[in-house]
């Protein structure tokens, strides 16, 4: 098994051009998931993933429908007595707007020096395809040590509406020992990383209407409430001077984060200085009393992520706006639930909504926050991986962001995730200019290729 683990890790330099084709060829592709006018694009990006699956000699390949956008399953189950791995994937991107930020097309990968820039070149394409590639370079050179199933979704983008039904429905066919997910990354290009816990994502939108039709704000201005104001109060309420969030019970399930954790987080490479650097914001600021490193992984957030209420055009209108709304998300730590933060943020704006105004909270979608056991075999094979190849230890992190189906493997699956990746804090995932480091993605399908062999 050394003298084929060396034949891959030969494969992957010598495929490197191969690889990268392969890369930009999945990136020309505009499968944004959120957006219907792309809907054969998902699909046409769905059927290349089972083209490449076919050249891995994966069996049982299947494009399963569901009610928006398909999901890519395939195996190989031929290693007796090895592990089997249930492979995770989406092949989804989030939308390029605002075109004009991009210096290239961004669905037309390009060139900078040692970073290729398009979007899903980090997030998560690349992802998917260093994996497929690194199991390329073992199926050439003796054959796969261990099981291998994968599940390529097409929304995570838009929170995996469809996935849960997916698994529950098919929970044989997904059987696995763990999930390999490389939708996490690294803190830097030498410092290999991988993620414990993730936070939820409860995301909503709230509605404030005042009167039946947009109003003079000179003739009607002070005698009705307007729903803008009125809007801002409430937003503004959610929160206290010292950061802490006023929605009613909001902090009763939290899991505290005790010493022995805070010391293992104090130890990431993610003091002031990284913050200021990676967001370019003049200062920092969060709740009283936990550091930015916790901030980010380990408390939860509530955060407007958008407004939009009357005129915004150019010049000026006088205009009193009869209706207001924001779109508010929610990053949950363990043990909070979308569905509980919910009643909470509903019996926030019964208890403060004052008259003359209606509300209404429109649910858009949510996921579970998860934490898992850093002990587990697959966590081990990769920790080994990363030394083989960067020569040092992996830093164990919690992720700020949410993948819902971590959460919800270990619910429904029984499956723990590890979790990792090779896109770096400065990718510019969901923003103008998104790219992948090349020289760390050519790693990361090396230390792929050790991981599954140390798995056998």
């Amino acid at each position: 098994m050394t003298d084929n683990r060396e034949k891959a890790l030969a494969y992957a330099q010598e495929n490197k051009e191969k690889f990268l084709d392969e890369l930009k060829e999945v990136l020309r592709i505009p499968s944004v998931s959120t957006d219907s006018a792309h809907k054969d694009d998902m699909l046409r990006t769905a059927e290349w993933m089972v083209e490449k699956l076919k050249e891995l000699g994966m069996e049982n390949i299947e494009i399963f429908p569901t009610a928006k956008h398909p999901v890519v399953y395939a195996d190989w189950l031929h290693a007796e007595g090895a592990p089997t791995v249930l492979v995770y994937g989406h092949y989804d991107v989030q939308p390029a707007d605002p075109l004009d930020l991009w210096e290239t097309p961004p669905f037309e990968p390009s060139l900078r020096g040692d970073s290729l820039h398009a979007r899903g070149a980090s997030d998560m394409k690349g992802q998917v395809v260093a994996t497929m590639k690194a199991i390329e370079a073992i199926v050439e050179n003796g054959g796969l040590p261990a099981n291998i199933k994968f599940m390529i979704e097409g929304e995570e983008e838009i929170g995996s509406p469809s996935l849960v039904e997916f698994m529950e429905t098919h929970k044989e066919l997904l059987a696995a020992d763990f999930c390999l997910n490389a939708d996490a990354g690294m803190l830097g290009k030498e410092l290999p990383s991988i993620t414990y816990a993730l936070r939820g994502l409860a995301y909503f939108e709230i509605h404030v209407n005042g009167p039946s039709h947009d109003l003079h704000s000179g003739l009607f201005g002070g005698a009705v409430r307007n729903p803008a104001n009125t809007l801002m109060t409430l937003i503004a309420g959610m929160k206290d001077a010292d950061g802490h969030i006023q929605l009613p019970g909001f902090y009763d399930k939290i899991r505290p984060i005790d010493d022995d954790e805070r010391a293992e987080l104090a130890r990431l490479p993610m003091k002031e200085e990284f913050f200021l650097k990676q967001t370019g914001s003049p200062a920092l600021w969060g709740e009283k009393g936990y550091t930015p490193v916790e901030h980010v992984g380990a408390r939860p957030t509530l955060d407007v992520n958008g407004m939009l209420s009357g005129f915004t055009g150019e010049g000026a209108k006088t205009v009193l706006p009869a209706k207001a709304m924001a779109k508010i998300s929610m990053r949950l730590v363990p043990d909070q639930t979308p569905d509980e933060v919910y009643l909470q943020l509903k019996q926030y704006m019964e208890e403060n909504t004052p008259e003359g105004v209606s509300w209404e909270i429109k649910i858009e979608h949510g996921g579970n926050p998860s934490i898992s056991e850093m002990g587990g075999v697959g966590v081990r094979a990769m920790a080994k991986a990363f030394k083989d190849v960067w020569g040092v230890d992996p830093l164990f992190k919690r992720e700020g962001g949410s993948i819902p189906v971590v959460g919800n493997m270990q619910d429904i699956l029984g499956i723990e995730s590890v979790l990792t990746g090779f896109g770096l804090p400065d990718d510019r995932i969901h923003s103008p200019n998104e790219k992948q480091d090349l020289p760390t993605w050519y790693r990361g399908i090396d230390a792929l290729i050790h991981f599954f062999y140390n798995l056998g």
